[in-house]
């Protein structure tokens, strides 16, 4: 029951952010009388809905949340109260609530006399189903995650400079359900000038607010008629750049409705330590940065990703490609070859988070830090 409650909350992608994605099953002589989710950020939570379905039945009942019932009052009263007034008699739940303020539920609901399991789920566990709520209770920065699709041989592109169509239909349907979970969505100037992308979120699931499109630009080259800055009514548009960009470049950037924000940077590189830092005090709490190698590898030389979506296709691109990893994919060389370590991805260590999920004819693996 508690993994079905932890599926549940899948349903509340794109819509929850930036509070958890949490499900709830309620269950009475073995039989589900009510099942719920967060399915909207200032909404009912999952507890409540769950409550709401099972009426009488969840006198004397067992709810099964996937998170630790909240214990405060925010965008709506305490799950505990809920759970409380409806005569719960029992809470299993899978995540421990790592908030100052929200956390406590457990100890508030055994206080009240109701009989209380929990946490069931690793911390491992509970990082990967909602990755930025926990980290961001943990470190106080935002989650950034790092998507790349690549070939068999750790390959992006087939020359640099060259958009390549690498991953198939099924797995960029995923990529557009990836970029709803996360508050911003990320590239470098490279991919930017190659790619013309728009980064907007297309397909069956629509967020409840746009992620924001950031361009890490260490001169503001990004052009006022690039599809980016022509659809910034459909979604705001960010860019981080050097200090010292010429006033009138980041005036016209402006006028064109861009958020222009100079931090510091050595020539071509910027310090990404600080974009992070800026973004988090903007309000952002997740990042999806969809590349290219270069960027996500300055990003993991940093120590800045936190976790890695790893879209394979069945194809080899060959010596000339670019590699995913230019400080080395499964070494901790710079070679941007294969190794004998499959854990190790620009010189830093991962643990898988799921089984490996087909997408069409690509695998998507996915990594978190150590």
């Amino acid at each position: 029951m508690l993994e079905r409650a932890r599926g549940l909350r899948l349903r509340g992608r794109g819509r929850a952010r930036p509070n958890p994605m949490v499900g709830c099953v309620v269950t009475r002589d073995g039989e589900v009388v009510g099942s719920g989710w967060h399915a909207e950020y200032g909404g009912a939570h999952a507890e409540v809905v769950a409550l709401r379905e099972a009426g009488d039945a969840a006198r004397g009942a067992t709810a099964y949340v996937s998170l630790e019932p909240c214990a405060h009052f925010g965008q709506t009263p305490p799950c505990t109260e809920a759970l409380a007034d409806a005569g719960v008699a029992r809470v299993v739940f899978g995540a421990a609530d790592p908030g100052g303020e929200s956390g406590g539920g457990a100890r508030a609901l055994a206080a009240g006399g109701i009989d209380v399991v929990g946490p069931c789920l690793s911390a491992d566990e509970a990082l990967a189903d909602n990755p930025a709520f926990f980290h961001r209770a943990r470190t106080g920065r935002p989650h950034v995650a790092a998507k790349l699709a690549m070939s068999l041989d750790a390959r992006i592109a087939r020359r640099a400079g060259e958009r390549s169509a690498i991953s198939g239909e099924a797995a960029h349907a995923e990529v557009h359900r990836l970029r709803a979970d996360h508050d911003a969505i990320v590239v470098g100037a490279g991919t930017a000038d190659a790619d013309d992308p728009l980064l907007t979120v297309r397909g069956d699931l629509e967020p409840r607010t746009p992620p924001i499109r950031i361009v890490i630009d260490a001169h503001a080259r990004l052009a006022p008629g690039s599809r980016l800055v022509r659809t910034i009514d459909e979604a705001p548009v960010w860019i981080f750049c050097g200090e010292g960009v010429d006033e009138a470049r980041l005036e016209e950037l402006e006028r064109a409705g861009v958020s222009v924000h100079p931090v510091a940077s050595d020539g071509d590189a910027l310090d990404l330590d600080a974009v992070v830092s800026v973004a988090a005090e903007l309000g952002v709490t997740s990042m999806l940065c969809e590349g290219g190698g270069r960027l996500v590898d300055g990003l993991i030389a940093a120590d800045l990703v936190d976790r890695l979506y790893l879209f394979v296709a069945p194809t080899v691109l060959g010596e000339q490609g670019v590699p995913a990893f230019p400080r080395g994919w499964g070494s901790s060389d710079r070679s941007g070859g294969a190794g004998s370590d499959p854990d190790r991805a620009g010189g830093v260590r991962w643990r898988s988070v799921t089984p490996p999920a087909s997408f069409g004819d690509d695998v998507l693996a996915v990594w978190d830090r150590l």
